[in-house]
């Protein structure tokens, strides 16, 4: 059976560098919906993002922004930690924190997938629409990192028989 990926991009478009994991999967340019990828924008429904994981996904591709560590727009491509949560789950609906998600999750009754995270340090935070120019920038790279993870998932997917 083919592994099923979800491709989740989150963070908030009203809060400048934040949209960075919705502005790249508008611009991703797989398909949105095969029966083995989906690429959704969350944007700030972690609820919604921890309700669709109960639908049992092999993989999960979380683009999201990350702190600034002194280089805005560099892309970092890590597996999630899904063993870093405290188990606390949180009762704001609209958070996007991914350990807040998977603790919703195990809250539900269902187990984080395997999770590569694809973040962006963002330069700025403050309220305002659009990404800065170096976030901007890392955008495309992010397109293209996302297809390379999907098709090396796909690929490590164990194949029908």
């Amino acid at each position: 059976m083919a592994a099923r990926i979800l491709v989740a991009g989150i963070g908030n478009i009203f809060l400048g560098d934040d949209g960075f994991g919705s502005e790249v999967v508008r611009h991703a340019t797989m398909p949105r919906d095969e029966s083995d990828v989906r690429v959704v924008d969350y944007g700030i429904g972690g609820m919604h993002l921890a309700y669709d994981l109960l639908d049992e996904w092999n993989s999960l591709v979380l683009v999201d922004a990350i702190p600034n560590r002194g280089n805005p727009g560099a892309l970092h491509v890590f597996q999630a930690d899904h063993d870093a949560d405290d188990g606390t789950v949180g009762m704001d609906a609209h958070s996007m924190d991914p350990q807040t998600v998977f603790a919703s999750l195990r809250a539900l009754g269902g187990n984080p997938p395997y999770t590569v995270i694809v973040g962006c340090e963002a330069g700025s935070v403050d309220e305002g629409m659009g990404l800065t120019g170096p976030v901007a920038a890392a955008v495309p790279r992010a397109v293209s990192a996302i297809r390379e993870i999907v098709a090396a998932l796909r690929s490590s997917a164990p194949k029908e028989c």
